[in-house]
This record gives structure tokens, C-alpha cells and sequence, in this order.
């Protein structure tokens, strides 16, 4: 391992709180600071420090890490008065592992390089588990040095992980799976609910299909939990809605039409219509067995 390093980490959520952990075992101390502190408290109680905002974190860390909900989370946390750019050390690496704009990526990047501060955008896929248990992948953007100084915490938190290029990279890496990731919840959803109309066991259906050719880490691992009326988050809906608009503006500002991602969107605009947006993304199958 690298030497021990300050680390403030900005965001404690579902997966923010594995990530901290993971860090914070392997020897880092941690810094941290959540909007509800309570999602904290078990760092806390392990030995991280508290902050009252994350500009203050920030400016007693040699690295800070964020891991947010929304872009207008970041661009406040990054960007505002007392914010991070504003307070955080000189020559501080700033880490964003938000999944958030490739646009406001780029403008964090620059107005870090204004303050000597390296950047990287580094948003993650794998969902709670993955964050539970250290095989996260990480899409980066950023300059070669500053991944090379990130790499060794990347590697306490994640399996596979690549530089895609300059600032945006990641964000625009992170995006292609989302894409992907909407249609396919679309895909074994529609599957499972065609299987149970039919009149059979979507549970015996699933285990006939999961393994050959419409396979995926999602009919694998999420498809279960739906089945089983387990709608818990390990993404929210309301998250795999807001990432669906940013993948949705970033193709028309690259002139590609995305018409199955824009019909995943409006599904699941619905299940968030219907109070179903602090569910997790397989509470999708409700909508479908609920008409």
C-alpha cells in the first residue's frame, strides 16, 4: 500500500459509506462529511473525523473524494462559495466519482488547474455490492499524473479501472454504461413479466434463461430481488432517471439519436409517478406486473 494519506470523502450514501471503508481499512485517515450525519456515524465511530460542510473537510486533506447525487450536488460542492476548488489544499487531488456531466467535469477540471489542484473524474459502476465489496469499476478522466496518484486508492475500492482520457473521459465512459445498463433493466424485465403472463414460474423462467445467451449482471443479480419482492436500493430510480437526462442531453449535444434509451426513460418516469423513486432500478418489474 501507499503511504497513509488524509483523505476527505464527501458523501456517505449507499455506496459512499463502502468506498470511505474501504479506505479508511486500509490505513487512510478519513475525513468526512455527509448531509445526514448519521450515514457517517459508523466511519465516525471507526475513527474518521467530522466536518460541518465539505469545504472544511476538504481543506484538511491532502486528497478529496466525492461521491454525491445529483450534478447540482456537485457543481455546489465543487464550485461554491467555500466550497471545495475554493478550500481545498494546494496541490490537493480532487476525485469526483459521481456519476454527473461530462460538461461540468471539464469545468471543475479547469477551475481546479486555476487553484493548483489536480482533478479526476472517476464515476463508478457496480452498484451497492460492488461498493461492499471492493470490485467497483472505475471510469476516469483526467491527466496521466494525476491517475497515477489516484491508482493506489482506486485499487482499495475497485477491480477494473482505466484512464479514458482528459477530464470528461470518465464521465462520458460512465454514460455508455448507463446506456446500456437502462436498456438492459428494459430488456429482462420485459422477459420476466411476458413469462409470468404466459403462466409460468418467472423464478423457474429465469433460471432457464440467466445463464445462456440473455444473460446479464443485471437479469443475474437484480432480477432475483425483484422476483422476490425485495425493491431495496442499490441504485435508486430516481439516480438511473437523472443519469438517463445527462446521457440523453450529451447525445443530442453530439447529434445521436438514442430512441430505446428515451423509451427507458419515459418507463421510468412512470414508476417514479408512481412514489417508486427511492426504490431500487428492478422495482421497474412492479411497473410491469402492476397493469
Amino acid at each position: 500500500m501507499s503511504a497513509p494519506l488524509s483523505i476527505a470523502f464527501i458523501g456517505t450514501g449507499v455506496m459512499g459509506r463502502s468506498m470511505a471503508g474501504h479506505l479508511q481499512k486500509a490505513g487512510h485517515t478519513l475525513h468526512v462529511y455527509n448531509r445526514t450525519r448519521e450515514k457517517a456515524q459508523v466511519l465516525i465511530d471507526a475513527g474518521a473525523q467530522w466536518h460541518d460542510s465539505a469545504g472544511a473537510a476538504s481543506a484538511a486533506a491532502d486528497v478529496v473524494i466525492t461521491m454525491l447525487g445529483f450534478p447540482i450536488d456537485v457543481d455546489a460542492t465543487y464550485l461554491g462559495a467555500g466550497g471545495i476548488v475554493e478550500r481545498a489544499k494546494p496541490g490537493a487531488l480532487l476525485i469526483d466519482m459521481t456519476t454527473s456531466s461530462p460538461v461540468l467535469a471539464r469545468n471543475i477540471a479547469a477551475a481546479a488547474a486555476k487553484r493548483g489542484l489536480a482533478s479526476l473524474d472517476a464515476p463508478v459502476s457496480g452498484g451497492d455490492l460492488g461498493a461492499k465489496e471492493a470490485r467497483l469499476v472505475i471510469m476516469v478522466g483526467g491527466d496521466a499524473a494525476a491517475f497515477a496518484r489516484a491508482k493506489p486508492l482506486f485499487e482499495i475500492m475497485g477491480k477494473n479501472i482505466a484512464l479514458l482520457g482528459a477530464a470528461g473521459a470518465g464521465q462520458y465512459c460512465k454514460m455508455a454504461n448507463q446506456i446500456a445498463v437502462a436498456v438492459g433493466m428494459v430488456a429482462w424485465v420485459e422477459a420476466l413479466a411476458y413469462a409470468k403472463k404466459a403462466g409460468l414460474d418467472p423464478a423457474a423462467v429465469h433460471a432457464s434463461i440467466s445463464g445462456g445467451a440473455a444473460g446479464s449482471w443485471a437479469l443475474t443479480n437484480l432480477a432475483p430481488r425483484a422476483l422476490s419482492d425485495n425493491f431495496a436500493p442499490g441504485f435508486y430510480v430516481k439516480h438511473i432517471i437523472k443519469d438517463m437526462k445527462i446521457a440523453l442531453d450529451s447525445a443530442a449535444e453530439l447529434k445521436l439519436d438514442l430512441p430505446g434509451l428515451a423509451n427507458a426513460k419515459k418507463l421510468y418516469e412512470q414508476v417514479a409517478a408512481k412514489g417508486w423513486e427511492d426504490n431500487g432500478t428492478q422495482a421497474l418489474y412492479k411497473l410491469y406486473t402492476s397493469l
